[in-house]
């Protein structure tokens, strides 16, 4: 499971900053004024050699009544779910009384605490950091989120603080495919877990955020077995109203991190959401492979289900290589083909591919199709190797690979992926330059200027 680091500290000291230069990404909001961020926001640094979970939290300002009594909460939720803490500290304003208090309660919660004195940049950096000294903290680093300065250090301190691999993350080696049941609150998933096991196994309400922690349930169906995870609903934070559902998001992440297929749960009586597509961002993140399941599809009319086939099919075409099951978790129907995509998910993300058969791909494609021209020359795409599974890693060796257009790499993605049937897994491309052997040398002579230098040397012999 993804270990967890949470960013805590007083208001408008560069906490959504920091977490963006983090999850390189612009999800939290930033802006010059304290008190922006109320709620938590949540991503994932892969950028170290092992990923973790972000969570940037709103600032503690010292009073508990109101909206910042209700961001306290947050903060001290995610104080008690994280592993490590990251107190952000403002080297221009200096150590005030409110950051003595807020390290006070970081102490208290017994988790290791990293000192992070930020905005340092224009200011003398030892003279910052000594008068943040008087903390006590073994760790404490100079940054400049907003210059991205500072942070692949962060990070090399982070990881070390970090609980070891956890055991639960190779669950499923005894054969088993671990899957991850995620989606919207009351779509179904519950219900779809008690139907595949043949008991009311799960917590069964039409009040949603029935599930707030991840339950892990073996199960064995047609002489294959599963993990099933189901997890906690999903929902937009402007409609999540309870602390402690809130938080559960960051579980539901973690779940998707430890499948190997993600089934996304899509409730066919309402329209597509943005919080669907966000669930699938995801799980494409974290490379796994993907089934759509469409619940609730029994009562539905024949013009309804032509709409929602049509909707679905607008909306998913970023992962038209996913296969969509219509079923019914209540009555059972679908059940069977959902599992059987689940099982050829599982086996495309895991095969095994050659690198002769790859090369010999790359080649055909490469017939088929060149890339554009760079600077009045084409990137050349010599040979292909196996990078990695789950999600198959496709690793090409050439030159100006840099070049490589994103609609080339999606053309070569879709060739490989029909020539080896990798039917409802990503594929991640990662294109190597080969060394120029006659770079950095002085006085070599190009293939080129080699045959014209021979040329010039027939042509006076046959003078003579």
């Amino acid at each position: 499971m993804l270990p967890v680091v949470a960013l805590v500290g007083r208001p408008n000291v560069g906490k959504s900053t920091l977490f963006n230069a983090l999850t390189r990404s612009r999800d939290a909001l930033v802006a010059d004024m304290p008190g922006v961020t109320r709620d938590r926001h949540y991503g994932i640094c892969r950028t170290g050699e092992r990923p973790f979970v972000v969570v940037d939290t709103g600032g503690l300002s010292g009073t508990e009544e109101g909206l910042e009594g209700l961001t306290a909460q947050q903060v001290r939720l995610a104080i008690a779910e994280a592993n490590v803490l990251v107190f952000v500290v403002d080297a221009r304003d200096g150590l005030l009384p409110q950051d003595r208090s807020i390290l006070d309660e970081l102490r208290r919660s017994g988790k290791p605490i990293i000192a992070a004195v930020n905005k340092t940049d224009g200011l003398d950096i030892q003279t910052s950091l000594s008068e943040f000294s008087v903390f006590g903290i073994g760790t404490t680093l100079p940054l400049s989120a907003a210059h991205n300065r500072g942070t692949e250090e962060l990070i090399e301190a982070t990881l070390p603080l970090l609980p070891p691999e956890s055991e639960e993350a190779v669950e499923g080696e005894d054969g088993s495919i671990r899957v991850a049941i995620v989606g919207r609150p009351n779509a179904g998933k519950s219900t779809l877990i008690n139907r595949l096991l043949g008991e009311d196994r799960l917590i069964v309400s039409d009040v949603a955020g029935t599930t707030r922690d991840p339950i892990r349930v073996p199960v064995e169906r047609d002489g294959k077995r599963y993990t099933l995870i189901d997890t906690a609903g999903v929902r937009r934070k402007a409609r999540v109203e309870e602390s402690v559902e809130k938080f559960s998001v960051i579980k539901t992440l973690q779940s998707m991190a430890a499948a190997q297929v993600v089934v996304v749960m899509v409730d066919a009586r309402e329209n597509l959401a943005d919080q669907d597509l966000t669930l699938i961002g995801h799980a494409i993140d974290e490379g796994r492979a993907l089934v759509i399941a469409v619940n609730k599809w029994d009562g539905m009319d024949a013009y309804q289900r032509e709409q929602c086939e049509r909707a679905l099919e607008r909306r998913l075409q970023f992962v038209e290589w996913s296969k969509r099951v219509f079923i019914s978790a209540l009555h059972g129907s679908g059940l069977r083909e959902l599992m059987r995509a689940v099982v050829r998910a599982h086996a495309a993300a895991t095969k095994e591919l050659g690198s002769s058969e790859l090369t010999k791909t790359l080649e055909r494609a490469y017939e088929g199709y060149q890339p554009p021209l760079v600077r009045g020359h084409a990137p050349k795409l010599r040979f292909a190797h196996p990078g990695g599974s789950n999600p198959p890693t496709i690793v090409i060796h050439g030159s100006r690979t840099k070049h490589i257009a994103p609609a080339y790499r999606r053309y070569l993605e879709n060739f490989f992926r029909q020539r080896f049937k990798l039917e409802g897994t990503p594929i991640r491309i990662s294109f190597r330059d080969g060394e120029n052997p006659y770079a950095g040398k002085k006085n070599v002579l190009t293939e080129g200027q080699m045959r014209k230098r021979q040329r010039m040397i027939r042509e006076m012999k046959k003078r003579k």
